[in-house]
């Protein structure tokens, strides 16, 4: 069989997540090699040096960043025109990547943070997911009328904080932000990127995807 670049990818990280949602609509076709994160294979670590998913190897290069993975596939093809995106929708995703990402973790992984106060973080990461609410009270998706570039970046971080306690987070009165959100749970292209695949085991028969 030909050449294909190699992802290597765990399921539920919402960074692996988004580089296959931007995979899976370019029509792009990569090798997925699923990893258990608790057992990194050695071929992973000679890829991925800081031991992270997702990484791609392309057979010239490798993507170490989730969003640089999401760019190279949609550069490639685009046919849901997701890059067809104003700045702001950039500027969101460096939001989502940074501060809100920063505030998710204190309030999910708490226990690793003992110095620091989870609530004080929920509502800095609700700050955030306000601003999305407020955005999406006005149009369908963060842009505009139609999904783009910043709402796939950013959806699987919110998947992650909503489900931290999902019964919280539906009484916050964020009607907008949780139906964009559900609409995505339900959907056959968040369906598609939750494919589970056994661990990737050297000489396995290939996994492909896209």
């Amino acid at each position: 069989m030909p050449h294909l670049p190699i992802l290597w990818s765990f399921r539920r990280c919402p960074y692996a997540m988004r580089a296959r949602l931007a995979i899976l609509s370019s029509g792009q076709q990569v090798e997925l090699r699923e990893i258990l994160l608790r057992d990194k294979p050695t071929a992973f670590l000679a890829t991925s040096p800081k031991g992270t998913v997702p990484v791609l190897n392309t057979g010239a290069t490798v993507i170490a960043e989730s969003r640089d993975i999401m760019l190279w596939a949609l550069r490639c093809s685009d046919p849901e025109c997701w890059l067809d995106m104003p700045a702001e929708g950039h500027a969101l995703i460096d939001r989502c990547d940074g501060p809100f990402k920063k505030a998710l973790d204190h309030t999910k992984y708490a226990v690793r943070y003992p110095d620091l106060d989870p609530d004080h973080a929920r509502d800095k990461a609700m700050d955030f997911l306000r601003d999305l609410n407020d955005r999406l009270s006005e149009t369908p998706f963060l842009t505009g009328p139609d999904r783009r570039l910043a709402d796939m970046a950013i959806l699987p971080f919110v998947r992650q904080f909503a489900h931290i306690d999902r019964g919280w987070f539906d009484a916050q009165g964020l009607g907008p932000l949780r139906r964009w959100l559900d609409d995505f749970l339900q959907s056959d292209t968040f369906a598609g990127v939750m494919t589970k695949y056994p661990p990737w085991q050297d000489g396995q028969d290939r996994v492909l995807f896209g």
